[in-house]
């Protein structure tokens, strides 16, 4: 399940949030992420791609209770001047923090100084939970001289992103790429996540993307494919072959 979304009208709310970023914790404490060991930190951006960290990343409800679990690799791809820079999200420095209900969740995943920030907001519908909103936002260092000090940020909007059944997780290992902004896209690989429902904190069973669905059961197919070809040369041949036998006999 790999797609491309965009959405832009949150973007000057964005703006305004990554000058001060202020995150709800589980106890709905306002939580300011400001400094990093009394230095600013910043993103670092590399011209070439190298896979990310994994990382898993939970959140509790006042109660205690587990109610979001995800285990991702999250990486930054931004444009500047029509060439492609890569920065990937290190989970030995994300401050997770978000907040649960009945219906909707939020998970936050922000480095030090607000240099980057993931935000998934769950929805639960019936039987069904998904993302209905994924807010990114990248602060990198300029990657030459006379570049732009610049902040890119952006939102996926979609109706039901990563969507699985309530008690069940989404998984996909082929990666998933969303584009929030024309200048950034975010490639989540792997991706596993769960919302709401996890009664001993460990993943339900996975309903698995399309491009992983795809990635199983074409090699199945073209083996049957093949298979079958083969059987119908096996037997085509056998039956020329009984046909040329009586034909000898006739003689």
């Amino acid at each position: 399940m790999e797609g491309v979304y965009t959405s832009g009208w949150h973007l000057l709310f964005l703006a305004a949030l990554v000058s001060g970023v202020h995150l709800f914790g589980n106890d709905k404490s306002i939580i300011g992420a400001s400094s990093f060991g009394g230095h600013i930190y910043r993103a670092v951006l590399h011209p070439t791609e190298v896979l990310p960290l994994i990382g898993t990343y939970i959140m509790k409800n006042p109660e205690g209770e587990l109610c979001i679990k995800a285990t991702l690799g999250a990486q930054y791809i931004v444009i500047i001047q029509k060439k492609r820079w890569f920065f990937n999200l290190d989970p030995l420095k994300v401050l997770a923090s978000g907040s649960c209900h009945r219906e909707s969740a939020v998970l936050s995943l922000t480095l030090p100084t607000n240099a980057a920030s993931l935000q998934f907001t769950f929805k639960k519908e019936n039987n069904l939970y998904y993302v209905t909103k994924l807010t990114a936002w990248v602060t990198p260092q300029p990657v030459c001289l006379g570049c732009a000090n610049k902040t890119y940020l952006g939102l996926v909007s979609h109706d039901k992103l990563f969507a699985a059944s309530y008690g069940r997780s989404f998984r996909c290992k082929s990666g998933n790429v969303l584009l929030p902004s024309s200048e950034m896209s975010i490639k989540l690989v792997p991706l596993q996540m769960q919302a709401f429902s996890m009664p001993n904190g460990q993943y339900g069973e996975a309903e698995e993307c399309l491009a992983d669905f795809n990635k199983r059961i074409i090699p199945i197919i073209l083996l049957a494919v093949g298979f079958g070809l083969l059987m119908i040369a096996i037997v085509t041949f056998l039956l020329v072959k009984e046909h040329r036998t009586h034909g000898y006999e006739r003689f």
